[in-house]
């Protein structure tokens, strides 16, 4: 890996889920590793206690000394695009020429060392990677795996393994990041449109999906949705629940709250298997994680073990309470198909039962590119508590509000409470079964949402 030279390696950003996957990794290696996140995070202590040095000052004078003393040639800087180009951190290692490198461009250097599998898709792409990963390590086909969740089985975020005979990497196509990648087998789970601050147009974005599989040098596994833009790749193979497709899911149900199926892959039948993980659209995302398992080796005995033992990702229709006249249940859902795919699931595994949904909107640009989307969907929940807009990256945009996106929702039950308002207004609130999705901050609510709710169910 001559192209990654240095021992020293400091990540501006070092808290995100990408980016700490990384670091540990520079650090399983052997690498001084150090970096600067905006504030403390479970991440962040995490990184600490495997000796990571992390700071949350972006004064360069509180960069380790070690980094500060050491030759530019000998210090890889890694950055995420949401990096803001005024960064003094950034300046201060322009100034002093080292080599800055974005998170991307890094993870397709670190996967060059050995055969690649590649998720992307604008939803689904986490829990696949997530899934394989698991199905491949249960299997006894080593790997190693950068995920952009937290894998409840092994509550990390990379999977490391000296042994490794294959990358498992989600392919993020936020700033057309997934480019940087060279698999040998992909999936592509979906392809609505988002990132459109990036990409313009939906068009452009497809465009960019296209250049992705063409990067592939070997079969591409796309769901059946979405397969008419890749006609014409000559390693394509498509997916489905159910129907003519091959990979295939039949005879779907739920029994003991756990969701059952059969799996027809390539010739390969398998007969009731049990997922460990909740949600219908779960059991979309096994047929493709497990299609590519067994095509790498893991036996059907081996993948059937391995399914019902996944625990999930945190935050991907994670199950915190499930009492009779309570549920808790937290998701990342942030575009609308992902909201339609969540709520559906709960009304299924909860039937006849009053979903309270709280959602936090991500980002203001999605907030307006798709805000009739996002109030059809929003709508199918019975009551709704919306918060404002988390920014993340983004300055606001006059008009782009959540009283804005509220009145959008078609539905009689609805207000938006403010962030801090939140545990109160649930505490106070009749409800049955809660729904906390969004991409933002709203996961830093939910614990205490959770004790509200458990001190009133045990009143």
């Amino acid at each position: 890996m001559e192209q990654l030279s240095g021992n020293r390696f400091y990540f501006i950003g070092v808290g995100g889920i990408g980016m700490s996957g990384l670091a540990r990794y520079f650090k399983r290696r052997g690498a001084e590793v150090a970096g600067y996140d905006r504030s403390p995070s479970g991440i962040t202590s995490q990184l600490q206690s495997e000796g990571i040095n992390v700071r949350f000052n972006e004064d360069p004078r509180m960069i380790p000394q070690a980094f500060q003393d050491a030759a530019p040639d000998d210090v890889m800087v890694v950055r995420t695009p949401a990096v803001p180009a005024d960064s003094p951190l950034l300046a201060y290692w322009k100034e002093r020429g080292a080599r800055i490198l974005k998170r991307a461009e890094v993870l397709g250097m670190v996967t060059r060392d050995r055969p690649t599998v590649a998720i992307a898709g604008t939803h689904g792409k986490t829990t696949v990677s997530t899934m394989l990963a698991h199905l491949l390590t249960e299997g006894r086909v080593p790997c190693n795996a950068f995920l952009g969740g937290i894998a409840v089985n092994y509550d990390s975020n990379v999977l490391l393994n000296d042994d490794a005979t294959v990358n498992v990497v989600e392919a993020d196509e936020y700033d057309r990041s997934f480019l940087q990648l060279h698999p040998v087998q992909a999936i592509v789970t979906a392809m609505d449109p988002d990132h459109l601050d990036i990409y313009g147009t939906a068009e452009a974005m497809v465009e960019a999906y296209r250049q992705f599989a063409g990067q592939c040098t070997g079969p591409i596994l796309v769901h059946g949705r979405v397969a008419s833009y890749f006609t014409g790749h000559p390693n394509m193979v498509t997916y489905a629940m159910e129907g003519m497709n091959e990979p295939r899911a039949e005879n779907v149900r739920v029994a003991g709250g756990q969701y059952h199926f059969d799996l027809l892959s390539e010739g390969q039948v398998l007969r009731d298997l049990q997922l460990g993980m909740p949600g219908r659209h779960n059991v979309e995302n096994a047929i493709a994680a497990s299609t590519v398992a067994l095509r790498l080796g893991v036996k059907p005995q081996a993948l059937r073990a391995a399914l019902a033992s996944f625990a999930g990702v945190h935050r991907r229709f994670e199950v915190h309470i499930n009492e009779p006249g309570t549920v808790l249940i937290d998701d990342y859902a942030h575009h609308p198909k992902e909201l339609d795919a969540c709520i559906g699931s709960v009304r299924e595994l909860f039937p006849g039962r009053r979903i309270t949904g709280v959602f936090q909107p991500h980002l203001f640009t999605r907030t307006r590119d798709l805000v009739e989307d996002f109030g059809q969907s929003l709508s199918k929940l019975d009551e709704l508590m919306l918060l404002p807009i988390y920014p993340a990256r983004e300055e606001p945009i006059p008009g782009i509000t959540s009283d804005w996106l509220m009145e959008r929702v078609p539905m009689e039950h609805k207000r938006v409470v403010a962030r801090e308002a939140l545990v109160d207004a649930i505490a106070s609130a009749d409800t049955d079964v809660v729904l906390t999705v969004g991409a933002g901050d709203i996961d830093q609510l939910v614990a205490p949402m959770a004790r509200v709710l458990n001190q009133r169910l045990h009143a």
